[in-house]
């Protein structure tokens, strides 16, 4: 009798635990980097629609939104890089994208500090220049590829892995020559120098930068149906923002929640795109493209020595099922 009522307590106390882990979840986000998900984010809406509660926790950089999921202490990850997707996914690691949450060509990029002025007509100067890059990120690609275009030896350069925060410090301080990174550490590190090239420069060279909504392959087979309201609750504040007659309601909530001032939020949102559901399921997207994209993202960091090995595809690491559901809804 008493084996009987202990393995009863077991499992009324395995069951509650498995309730309480099905009542809520935790979603990585990152401060300074404000998206229309923050005014429904800030609304409640998210836990409204999916009955849930959520933890919402600020990380620095995608790569630690990786090893946070792989730990389990994270079940989505808002806006990672896909270079940092990338090399959790070459590495093994079970990582599935979810939706496109940002197209950002102008707000991820190096500085390089006024007093060196160089330039892109001069940029071979930047050879035994130190660098503060966030090693894995979509900064460090971009770095990458533009090193590659101007012909700059990368072993010939200090590449220091810093976060952005604390290269725009450096940088400030002038202990590095070239900051690279993004958001409102992106903005203070203009402060004291130039850009390379633009945007619409880097999207000509094929230097994408988007980033994704990404969560662990099982995790996402078992909750198929909370990703997919996860997915529309972000699809109708993208919406919902795109209708300018929205914003002045949006504006100050979003500030909020990326702590930031109203000014430099709307500068920085500014330069950022939203893709639709329907554009993101489309071939320039989910339909093909990323997936191409991060096999030539996976090779130039092979090439670099940043990641041993690249996937033979990354097709697998592209899950559009709760994006399609999300569409139905």
């Amino acid at each position: 009798m008493k084996k009987t009522v202990a393995a009863i307590t077991a499992s009324t106390a395995i069951f509650a635990a498995s309730q309480a882990m099905a009542e809520s979840i935790t979603v990585a986000y990152f401060l300074e980097w404000p998206m229309p998900f923050e005014y429904a984010k800030q609304m409640g809406t998210y836990e409204k629609e999916l009955g849930v509660d959520i933890n919402w926790v600020s990380f620095e950089s995608g790569v630690k939104m990786s090893a946070a999921m792989a730990s389990g202490d994270v079940q989505l990850s808002v806006s990672q890089g896909v270079p940092p997707f990338v090399v959790a996914t070459s590495a093994g690691q079970d990582l599935q994208i979810l939706d496109v949450a940002v197209s950002y060509a102008d707000n991820d990029n190096c500085v390089v500090r006024s007093e060196l002025e160089i330039d892109k007509t001069n940029a071979s100067e930047l050879a035994g220049k130190k660098v503060a890059v966030p090693l894995g990120t979509a900064a460090h690609y971009g770095f990458l590829k533009q090193m590659e275009h101007f012909g700059v030896d990368v072993g010939s350069m200090d590449v220091v892995d810093m976060d952005p925060p604390d290269g725009a410090a450096a940088i400030a301080q002038g202990a590095v020559d070239m900051f690279c990174g993004w958001g409102g550490s992106l903005r203070r590190a203009l402060e004291h120098g130039n850009v390379l090239l633009t945007g619409d420069e880097k999207t000509e060279l094929g230097i994408l930068v988007f980033d994704v909504t990404s969560g662990p392959a099982d995790w996402v087979a078992e909750n198929g149906d909370l990703v997919a309201k996860f997915l529309k609750v972000t699809a109708d504040a993208n919406a919902m923002w795109a209708d300018e007659a929205n914003r002045a309601e949006m504006l100050p909530l979003i500030a909020k929640d990326a702590g930031m001032d109203e000014e430099a939020t709307m500068a920085t949102i500014s330069t950022f795109s939203f893709p639709t559901i329907e554009e993101q399921l489309s071939e320039a997207w989910l339909g093909g493209n990323a997936q191409d994209f991060m096999k030539g993202v996976a090779d130039v960091f092979v090439q670099a020595g940043s990641i041993d090995a690249a996937l033979d595809t990354y097709e697998n690491a592209v899950n559009t099922g709760p994006l399609k559901a999300a569409a139905g809804m």
